[in-house]
């Protein structure tokens, strides 16, 4: 019984530090979603805008890597088979909305990025539950 409370502590240490971590870079991400929005952009608006979003998808990786550094083995097993099962759900979702965009149904820009986005919360949603229920 210790041995499973020490371990939640751990998990707990975990979530806590990348929750930390991941607060900055979700704002770097609503501020370059915000500047890339605007449908008429100067080249300086389009330079800040492809600055920011490059800053942005860097410090995604520096939070992932630190992440996966401190992860044990066993959490870095359901981060790893977490991001395979969203990777799958993009691509798929990718192959639908290339379909629809080829029959004229909808625009392919119009629903890439709800579908990379709606990927990354996939990702988190079952690693979060897997990393809740399978402990």
């Amino acid at each position: 019984m210790a041995k499973q409370m020490e371990q939640d502590q751990v998990t707990r240490a975990a979530r806590r530090a990348v929750l930390i971590d991941g607060l900055p870079v979700s704002t770097l991400g609503v501020v370059a979603l915000a500047l890339g929005s605007t449908p008429d952009q100067s080249t300086a608006q389009k330079t800040w805008w492809i600055a920011t979003t490059i800053v942005f998808t860097l410090a995604v990786a520096w939070v992932l890597l630190r992440a996966f550094r401190r992860a044990d083995e066993y959490l870095r097993r359901i981060q790893l088979e977490s991001m395979a099962v969203a990777f799958a759900a993009v691509l798929v979702g990718l192959q639908v909305a290339t379909l629809l965009d080829a029959a004229g149904i909808v625009q392919l820009h119009q629903l890439a990025q709800l579908i990379l986005l709606g990927g990354v919360a996939l990702w988190l949603l079952i690693a979060d539950l897997r990393t809740r229920f399978h402990r």
